[in-house]
């Protein structure tokens, strides 16, 4: 398909611009801060065997993690307050916030050389078993963590959750996965670091922070490349760019009865992190991410305001809606593809109902503020994970996005129709049903059955006996 000159200005125009990788780097002072980025967030019904009276919340941060990324790897900033926010009756302001708190505990570790103790490099200095605690005195960083809760308007009190399979306040984050020779059984690990948490006048949840295999999927090269695909070909004609890299999960589990006190099963949420303001960073200080739908920052809000967006509160929103009326990403799918046709009624209200007010009938609240955040029906059952649809509401499973986000939800190619117009009578949208996708697929099959449903991380290194036992299970 020959592409005009106009054509490749908007594109790269626009491609400069959004990113693809959900919310990776998607504006210019995130970039500075990547503890601090959000990446993707989840929110759905869980659909672990026996907890379906549960809603788990999936926030990613620090992106494009290399498994090799040593020797510091990926700790989460203890300046920072990470945060899930969660809006009981559509007003758009927080109800209930759960705020996690780092602390990083270094250990100096040292060994002797020529008869003088001398401090190592290395973040450990030799192999520790699937405790959270077994062999501390080989690490030479101990991350802990705590939850507070905040119920009522954002000035509430926080009140500390407590750690129910461990004792006191404190829990512990897994080292990343370094290697098999430091960690021999990963995945046993990290799973010891899944704990019971006392939520505060909410009864008991489960909690997980730790490394994870990243669960975006995406052609994200070829995107880049003025989107260098068929974007009408077969859905799996592509590889997954993103299927090296690892990311930092902030995962909480709560009962559902807690998060309707609104009177609604509707509930909607999105995840944040904040740093203090300093003299030297006084731009980067404050809310630095905001994240609940994927790739409204990238495709949705224009360059100006990205970091606007980032510092920004939902029930702020209506000075972005030019961006959701009026969108700039159908224009340059039809500037390269000249044979489909981006919708022409204006303004795009089926955007609104997407990404600000949910879709009447499935997850719209009564009078509800217009405002971008992730709206999820608790009322509507989980499905199991063979039974889940990838395209979720657009081939009629309405336990997936946008209801709320499942990881296997292929929001990508969702994204993609709904931009396009699949909402849209063909009249004004004679492209609106075409099957449009970047050709990397997902399902829920992917993933996890279990909390916290994102796989086991890549290891930095594997040892021969691995690397070999890998390589006979894939033929």
């Amino acid at each position: 398909m020959k592409q005009t000159p106009i054509a490749l200005a908007i594109a790269g125009l626009l491609l400069t611009s959004t990113a693809f990788s959900s919310s990776h780097r998607e504006a210019p002072l995130i970039t500075q801060t990547p503890k601090v980025d959000g990446t993707d967030f989840y929110m759905f019904r869980s659909y672990e065997s026996g907890r379906a009276g549960y809603v788990t919340f999936l926030a990613n941060y620090s992106p494009l993690q290399d498994p090799t990324g040593g020797p510091n790897f990926f700790s989460l900033d203890p300046k920072a307050v990470y945060a899930i926010k969660i809006d009981t009756n559509g007003d758009a302001i927080p109800d209930i916030t759960y705020e996690f708190r780092f602390q990083n505990t270094y250990q100096n570790l040292t060994i002797p050389v020529n008869g003088v103790q001398v401090a190592v490099p290395l973040i450990n200095i030799g192999p520790f078993n699937a405790s959270p605690t077994g062999n501390d005195g080989n690490k030479n960083l101990i991350e802990t963590y705590t939850v507070s809760s905040i119920v009522g308007r954002p000035y509430a009190t926080p009140v500390l959750a407590s750690n129910i399979s461990q004792g006191g306040t404190s829990f512990r984050k897994p080292f990343d996965n370094i290697g098999t020779k430091s960690i021999p059984n990963y995945a046993a690990y990290a799973s010891n670091h899944i704990d019971r948490i006392g939520l505060p006048g909410c009864g008991e949840g489960r909690v997980f922070v730790g490394q994870r295999k990243e669960g975006f999927v995406v052609a994200v090269g070829k995107v880049f490349d003025l989107i260098h695909l068929n974007p009408l070909g077969a859905p799996n004609a592509n590889a997954n760019d993103l299927a090296g890299k690892n990311v930092t999960t902030i995962a909480l589990e709560v009962p559902i009865a807690c998060l309707t006190t609104g009177g609604s099963p509707i509930i909607g949420a999105w995840t944040t992190a904040t740093l203090p303001r300093s003299s030297t960073t006084p731009l980067i200080g404050g809310q630095a991410s905001r994240l609940s739908a994927p790739l409204v920052n990238e495709l949705i809000i224009g360059l100006p305001d990205k970091d606007k967006f980032n510092a920004s509160q939902p029930n702020d929103d209506a000075q972005f809606a030019t961006y959701v009326t009026n969108p700039t990403l159908p224009a340059l799918i039809e500037a390269l593809f000249p044979s489909v046709k981006a919708p022409t009624k204006f303004p795009r209200t089926d955007l609104v109902a997407a990404f600000l007010t949910g879709v009447p009938g499935l997850n719209q609240p009564a009078n509800v503020k217009p405002a971008e955040m992730m709206r999820l029906n608790t009322s509507i059952a989980p499905k199991p994970a063979a039974s889940q649809n990838s395209l979720a509401v657009l081939a009629g499973d309405t336990a997936g996005f946008p209801n709320g986000r499942r990881p296997g939800d292929d929001v990508v190619d969702i994204e993609l129709r709904v931009a396009m117009g699949a909402l849209l009578p063909t009249a004004v949208a004679p492209s609106g049903q075409l099957p449009y996708t970047d050709g990397a697929a997902t399902s829920a099959n992917d993933f996890l059955n279990e909390f916290p449903y994102l796989n086991t991380p890549l290891p930095g290194a594997v040892d021969s006996a691995s690397a070999a036992a890998t390589k006979a299970s894939k033929r």
